[in-house]
């Protein structure tokens, strides 16, 4: 069977003897795969094709029916929305420059000025001649050429891009940068008023050149830029714009190009299903009928599907034809492929967010062309069938005008996985998955998407391995072990994490499972794996312990995936703020000063606060935890948090070590989660309570302080807030997600509670350490207050210390930083303290709560590493 498959316009003519002496010329169109180096010579099958045959397979074609809903006039691509994007940056870029970087600028533009001179005057005179028409004449050619092949709507949409870029280009030069002059704008311009900001005659050329389209077209674009470059040398050599705004004119009109394709919609470039069942005639196939197979969808990476029907060949009575399977919808004997080169860009911004926080070895390519594509994916599919992988068997593969190309698969009759009941899942079939699996692992060939979709169960019950267009092949180890906890997780999913894991080990061996567990990680999977794994999140963790239970001695730390963490970037982010609120305070304090007046003797007493914090919170632990833990211990841990709080949210990091040291202790993931998050949830109920008694009593007893006692206007927009927050519950997707967070926070909270009410000795020692850990914090900031000389009653400083916390836990920066700091330092102000003391007193409290735990912290988070206690 010929393959073809050309995506570019070039071809080679060849000339094949016709029977009876007639010469017929076949002509195939040819692509090379990318070669990294090197020089290999190219390899061509010809077919002769008669002019009867031609004329036979153009009417069948041109009559087989194809059955598939109504495509959309215009559709909005996600290449013109990321297109538009990178020229606003790109002209947002243009503007910094010119603006911190003026001399440099102005340097490179009297260098061109200089050897534009000394240019010959002919040859710029020439220039000035041909762009003057040109400019115009190549684009309007090309509109006319459009129009003749009825592609009017685009060029619609082009010129309406261009009036756009013509009608703000003239605004910009003739109103805003005189209305407003020294600004921005205004340093684009070089040598006074002859010059403008903006090249009005190139810029509505560049939008209509980027919204008209001509990708594919190579001698249109070269001879339109060409003519585009030659007005901008013009621009220079006359002093009518300078580099600056020529760069920003290229911008700004790819911007108002792209910006206006994406909001009124192409033309739909998608070849109808027609014109995909016709470029089946380039590999000698027939087709009768055709219907899609899939559901439409705008925007996702998933490919179109259609199942095709080929005809009887000419002469052979039995009808020779491909091996038929019976499928849902209709007898196929084939199921086509189609890569739409728009579609090649969906998706694309996710991909880049992929490639830059994972490594390298983990992610595919972020960008591909179609030829590219549809070169990995055939490659793919001849390499996994070769490995003996059960999979369709690809036919050939073709172009589809310029914007599509296709893959012919052998259709095989069945349905996914994800599409079986979970009865139909037997033992036999997980094992016959893995089967394929091994293989693939055998050939070291790696899916990279081995979803449930990605599995065909065939009706005679046999599995097979589709979708192979993020494939690759010769794939190293840690891509390989990918695969794997992609598998597990998968299968997992549908059949459990014991038939998923005992299945596996009967057909890969326990090493093997064994590898994968380090990459068993949210981070390492599919994007539909992980939002699957929103509606089980401890499924990873179960199949962890499956595979550990077969071999004891499974090294389980997660393996490193990621460069950094989104919370990393966040946390630099949040600090970078909090240093900016944090630091013009510190730098208004006279510190020797401060440090000469304070009562050192109230310094002591805040110091010892501080330490019975970790007691306290020690303490708040134990009490929920039905299992023994050593005081000591669990003291350390506490202190070890504290080092924890620079790099995470306070309300975060205390929860993630405190989860691990009891897991570390014995106790199991879910019992662990569910007496962290017991105590939590008291802490927060008994905050709520002293907040608001400790509010109402310092609001009724002390004059000085009824700023913050509950007013008229606080009650109004709590009641306010509330009903918000009623209203926005009634929307079923906040519903389903403000209750998938709080069970997830607080699932299996309640048993842990009633364990804990069953032994009072228990309750007490929780309940205790809550109320002393407040105790304690309010003890350091009044002594703290007190070392600089104020004064101010313990409900005052109660209520002024649970309002800064509860700011502080629900700021996203680390410890709170900034947040704490500011609302603390504004209370104490409001309360009567003067700006110089509750500046002070704030800083000491934060030195002695947050920043002189950090060394200790550190010591003691190094210590229980390394005794295997975190």
């Amino acid at each position: 069977m010929a393959v073809g498959g050309g995506l570019e316009d070039g071809g080679c003519g060849v000339n094949a003897r016709r029977p009876g002496g007639r010469r017929s010329t076949a002509r195939r169109r040819f692509w090379d795969a990318d070669r990294d180096g090197g020089w290999s010579g190219r390899r061509y099958g010809v077919t002769p094709i008669h002019d009867e045959t031609v004329h036979s397979r153009q009417g069948t074609a041109a009559g087989a029916p194809v059955d598939e809903p109504a495509r959309p006039d215009r559709i909005r691509r996600p290449a013109d929305a990321i297109r538009f994007a990178a020229s606003v940056v790109g002209l947002a870029a243009v503007m910094l420059l010119v603006s911190i970087a003026q001399e440099t600028t102005h340097g490179l533009h009297t260098d061109i000025a200089e050897g534009a001179a000394h240019a010959p005057r002919l040859l710029l005179s020439l220039a000035t001649l041909v762009s003057s028409f040109g400019v115009l004449a190549a684009p309007i050619a090309f509109g006319i050429e459009r129009l003749f092949h009825k592609d009017g709507m685009r060029v619609a949409i082009a010129l309406l891009a261009a009036m756009i870029a013509f009608g703000l280009t003239v605004g910009l030069d003739d109103l805003v940068v005189r209305g407003a002059p020294g600004g921005v704008l205004d340093s684009l311009i070089w040598g006074g008023t002859e010059t403008a900001p903006v090249h009005t005659d190139i810029a509505p050329v560049i939008a209509f050149v980027s919204a008209v389209g001509m990708a594919g077209r190579a001698r249109w674009q070269a001879a339109t830029w060409t003519m585009i470059g030659l007005a901008a040398l013009t621009g220079l050599t006359a002093s009518y714009a300078s580099v600056a705004a020529l760069a920003a004119t290229y911008f700004l009109g790819r911007a108002i190009g792209h910006g206006t394709l994406y909001v009124v919609g192409t033309p739909n470039p998608r070849p109808p299903g027609r014109a995909v069942v016709a470029a089946l005639e380039r590999l000698g196939l027939r087709p009768e009928r055709a219907a899609r197979m899939d559901e439409p969808a705008d925007g996702a990476e998933e490919t179109r599907r259609y199942g095709v029907v080929l005809a009887p060949r000419p002469g052979n009575g039995s009808g020779s034809r491909l091996p038929t399977g019976r499928g849902a919808h209709g007898d196929w004997d084939l199921e086509l492929h189609v890569l739409d080169r728009d579609q090649q860009t969906a998706g694309l911004l996710y991909r880049v967010w992929r490639l830059l926080r994972l490594r390298a070895t983990t992610t595919g390519r972020a960008l591909r062309s179609l030829r590219r594509s549809l070169e990995q994916e055939s490659l793919m599919a001849y390499a996994v069938d070769a490995a003996g992988v059960r999979t369709p068997r690809l036919i050939g593969t073709s172009e589809v005008g310029t914007e599509a190309a296709l893959l012919a698969y052998e259709h095989v009759p069945g349905r996914r996985l994800a599409d079986l009941d979970d009865e139909e899942i037997t033992d036999g079939l997980l094992t016959d998955v893995w089967r394929q699996f091994r293989a693939l692992q055998e050939g070291r060939l790696a899916h990279r998407r081995l979803q449930d979709g990605a599995i065909l169960v065939g009706d005679d019950g046999s599995a097979y391995i589709t979708d192979l267009r993020a494939g690759e092949i010769a794939a190293g180890d840690l891509a390989l072990r990918l695969d794997l906890a992609q598998a597990l997780t998968t299968l997992a999913l549908r059949a459990g994490p014991e038939r998923a894991v005992r299945t596996a080990a009967a057909v890969l061996g326990e090493e093997a499972l064994a590898a994968a567990v380090p990459l068993l990680q949210r981070v390492a999977l599919s994007r539909t794996t992980r939002t699957a794994l929103r509606h089980d999140r401890d499924l990873l963790t179960r199949i962890r312990e499956q595979i550990v239970r077969l071999k004891p001695e499974t090294e389980v730390a997660p393996a490193r995936l990621e460069r950094f963490r989104p919370r990393t970037v966040f946390s630099i982010v949040a600090l970078s703020v909090a240093a900016y609120i944090v630091i013009p305070q510190v730098a208004s304090l006279d510190i020797g000063t401060m440090t000469a007046t304070a009562s050192w003797r109230w310094v002591l007493v805040a110091l010892g606060a501080a330490a019975l914090t970790y007691v306290a919170a020690a303490l708040m632990l134990m009490g929920f935890v039905p299992e023994k833990l050593p005081l000591g211990r669990t003291v350390l841990v506490q202190l070890a948090a504290s080092f924890v709080k620079l790099v995470a949210p306070a309300a975060v990091g205390g929860v993630a070590v405190n989860t691990r040291y009891l897991q570390r202790s014995g106790v199991r993931p879910g019992p662990a989660v569910a007496s962290v998050g017991a105590s939590q949830l008291v802490g927060l109920v008994t905050h709520i309570l002293l907040l608001v008694l400790f509010g109402f009593l310092t609001g009724s007893t002390s004059k000085a302080t009824q700023d913050l006692a509950p007013s008229r206007a606080v009650v109004i927009a709590v009641l306010s807030l509330g009903l918000l927050a009623g209203l926005a519950l009634t929307v079923p997707r906040v519903r389903r997600e403000v209750t998938s967070r709080l069970k997830s926070m607080f699932s299996g909270v309640v048993p842990r509670l009633v364990d804990v009410l069953q032994s009072p000795r228990k309750l007490s020692t929780g309940m205790g350490g809550t109320l002393l850990l407040t105790v304690a914090f309010v003890l350091c900031l009044d002594a703290s207050i007190r070392a600089f000389g104020g004064s101010l009653p313990l409900t005052t400083v109660v209520v002024v210390f649970l309002t800064a916390n509860a700011l502080g836990s629900a700021a996203p920066t680390p410890g709170g930083l900034g947040a704490v700091e500011g609302a603390l330092t504004l209370a104490l102000t409001i309360s009567g303290l003067s700006a110089e003391t509750a500046t002070s007193a704030v800083l000491l409290y934060r030195l002695l709560t947050l920043w002189l735990p950090v060394l200790p912290g550190w010591g003691a988070f190094t210590y229980l590493q390394r005794k295997e206690a975190l």
